[in-house]
């Protein structure tokens, strides 16, 4: 039996819900049992939002938790408060754009740093870096499958905004090419 629970965090605009919700919806496509929870402060865009998201193969008993198996840092502050919750064995994927690595990394916390902003701008969308988190997140974990997200993704921007679409789908892509050439 697995239980996945992954906290986002970073400031308000920066997409960390939305990584949440799309992990959680391709969990639920894929059958699986999930809860997605998330906290903004009353600033929204620039304030802090996370999201507790629980993906697993049984019944969830609760959304919220204390210490969890992922945790994705958008940004500095994220990392900051966050990071020392993550479980013996679990995973930090970090934002190398805002983030410095812990000067003291916990001896069995794996800790990949990916450069976020920079690897959206070069897709030409300055604002897919939590696409690239996402794709990086579900290459190092398998919580999902990434052609799951991928679908989940076209059904929302398809008809909306192709262009959009096309390059978070590319952001993904390139997290998660990322997330293989970088795996400690």
């Amino acid at each position: 039996m697995s239980t996945t629970r992954i906290l986002c965090a970073g400031f308000g605009g920066q997409g960390a819900l939305l990584i949440g919700k799309l992990v959680a919806q391709a969990g639920m496509m894929e059958g699986k049992h999930v809860t997605w929870l998330p906290s903004y402060g009353p600033e929204m865009r620039g304030g802090t939002a996370n999201v507790m998201t629980v993906v697993s193969d049984r019944p969830v008993g609760s959304p919220i938790f204390t210490k969890m198996d992922v945790l994705v840092a958008l940004n500095q502050p994220s990392q900051d408060k966050f990071a020392p919750r993550v479980k013996a064995g679990g995973l930090i994927l970090s934002n190398a754009s805002l983030c410095t690595p812990p000067s003291e990394k916990a001896q069995d916390v794996k800790y990949i740093s990916v450069p976020l902003t920079e690897i959206a701008e070069r897709i030409g969308n300055v604002k897919a870096g939590n696409m690239v988190a996402v794709g990086a997140l579900v290459e190092l974990t398998g919580v999902v499958g990434p052609e799951t997200v991928k679908h989940d993704l076209t059904e929302m921007l398809e008809k909306k905004n192709p262009k959009l679409l096309e390059q978070n789908l590319a952001a993904m892509d390139r997290g998660a090419e990322f997330a293989r050439e970088h795996q400690a």
